[in-house]
């Protein structure tokens, strides 16, 4: 009886013990993510929240705002035809440059995956326009380049072709942006190239030796392998396409022209929040955005049951 009264004793302090260490390990990662959650409730909960509030009101920033219920997201598909007209232009962009950039990201991938010699360099290479891409810098010197009198123009002029003014004319301004967006096309194409090295030669060997041609291994081999890589590519260059601004902003000099060609969603958002202090109205336009990427990005998840294979089938 003595003995059977020690031993629940010990497994009792045992136990106390295990709670005591387990607690203090559960403080010890609290004070480790304290960082993390303030910043999560300061500059991200607490600013989205805030916008959600605005976007129900009419806020000029210099007068307090005054709550006008849905009036906001009413004008907006109903009474603002600047709006349709940028999810058309927006629409537009990301429906050419997403598969476009995709594609040819895959295209420099399969190159690079042939075992050529300084690999290293050339990935290097091909990734630095991602980097520079969405800058001021780089988006200034696209519009020159692809301006009337820019370096593209002159070289056709050289070999007897008169070209227009790409960034000036109405139907060709929204494409040189979509140009330069396929430019930036690094990011995508590390990713297909990780992805491609993880398809084991002995698929392709075999089908080879069974006597499928390139094209029927790559439509049949390659392609369902790496549908989970393209998957996650698609995702995230639809995210970040229909967020584009800088590039739009900087070849139309903030405008959106000529005649509002390239009026991305994201630029008008920009001016009626920042150029005509409509910041009610933006706020509203902000919500919508994040609504639409999240219809999309749902659309595709749901889809990829249909053409993403996984190795575990998708469990």
């Amino acid at each position: 009886m003595i003995t059977t009264t020690i031993s629940r004793t010990r497994t009792g302090q045992k136990a106390a013990r295990t709670v005591k260490r387990r607690y203090a390990h559960n403080r010890i990662a609290l004070l480790f993510l304290a960082p993390w959650l303030v910043g999560l409730v300061l500059l991200t909960l607490g600013p989205m929240l805030t916008s959600l509030y605005i976007s129900f009101t009419n806020y000029t920033i210099l007068n307090p705002p005054v709550w006008v219920g849905l009036q906001n997201y009413i004008t907006m598909f109903t009474g603002d035809p600047l709006f349709i007209k940028s999810l058309k232009v927006t629409f537009t962009y990301v429906g050419v440059s997403v598969p476009v950039k995709l594609i040819f990201a895959l295209l420099v991938a399969m190159l690079l995956n042939r075992g050529i010699r300084g690999l290293g360099i050339y990935r290097t290479i091909y990734y630095i326009p991602t980097l520079l891409g969405g800058s001021v810098a780089i988006a200034m010197l696209w519009r020159k380049m692809l301006g009337g009198d820019g370096l593209l123009n002159g070289l056709l002029a050289m070999i007897g072709i008169k070209a227009p003014d790409w960034v000036a004319n109405p139907n060709y301004a929204l494409y040189s942006i979509v140009l330069l967006s396929v430019w930036q096309f690094g990011s995508s194409m590390i990713i297909f190239l990780a992805g491609l090295k993880q398809i084991p030669p002995e698929y392709d060997e075999a089908a080879a030796v069974d006597g499928a041609g390139a094209v029927r291994r790559f439509f049949h081999i390659t392609l369902p392998i790496l549908s989970p890589v393209i998957f996650f590519n698609l995702v995230m260059q639809l995210i970040t396409s229909f967020q584009s601004f800088t590039q739009a902003f900087i070849i139309s000099n903030g405008s959106g022209g000529p005649v509002n060609s390239t009026l991305m969603y994201s630029l008008y958002l920009y001016k009626k929040g920042f150029a005509f202090f409509q910041m009610g109205y933006a706020s509203a336009m902000a919500w919508v955005l994040v609504i639409l990427i999240g219809l999309f990005t749902l659309l595709v998840f749901r889809s990829s049951k249909l053409w993403v294979h996984y190795e575990d089938g998708g469990k």
